[in-house]
């Protein structure tokens, strides 16, 4: 099975070299953000980070939850493609698509942390 997680974002000018954003782009980013805006999302994501490959089963003891709430809240992951299911056998595994995605779940946990309260 193949378990590479790819970075998938091409080169991108600076930040402050884009452009304002623009009501489409806005609006894409904004809907990745509502994606990601979850709690149960993020949990999910943070377990696949810490164990790339998981199955819902697996997914749903790690987070605790109920398997159809895991697996509904991955089907949202895998629709906006920021996760893909891979079959083997009898088993689902799921895993990240991209690095970005690991990225910003990082800077969006120290931003978290080291704003104060």
């Amino acid at each position: 099975m193949d378990t590479e997680i790819k970075n998938t974002c091409t080169p991108k000018p600076q930040l402050t070299e884009r452009p304002l954003l623009e009501g489409e782009e806005a609006d894409g980013l904004s809907d990745t953000f509502k994606i990601l805006a979850n709690a149960t999302r993020l949990r999910i994501l943070h377990a696949l980070v810490r164990n790339p490959n998981m199955s819902v089963t697996e997914l749903s003891e790690q987070v605790g939850m109920k398997t159809q709430a895991v697996s509904n809240q991955l089907q949202r992951l895998v629709d906006k493609g920021i996760v893909r299911s891979l079959r083997e056998g009898n088993f689902i595994h799921y895993q990240i698509v991209d690095t970005c995605v690991i990225i910003l779940l990082d800077r969006g946990w120290c931003l978290t942390e080291d704003l104060p309260n």
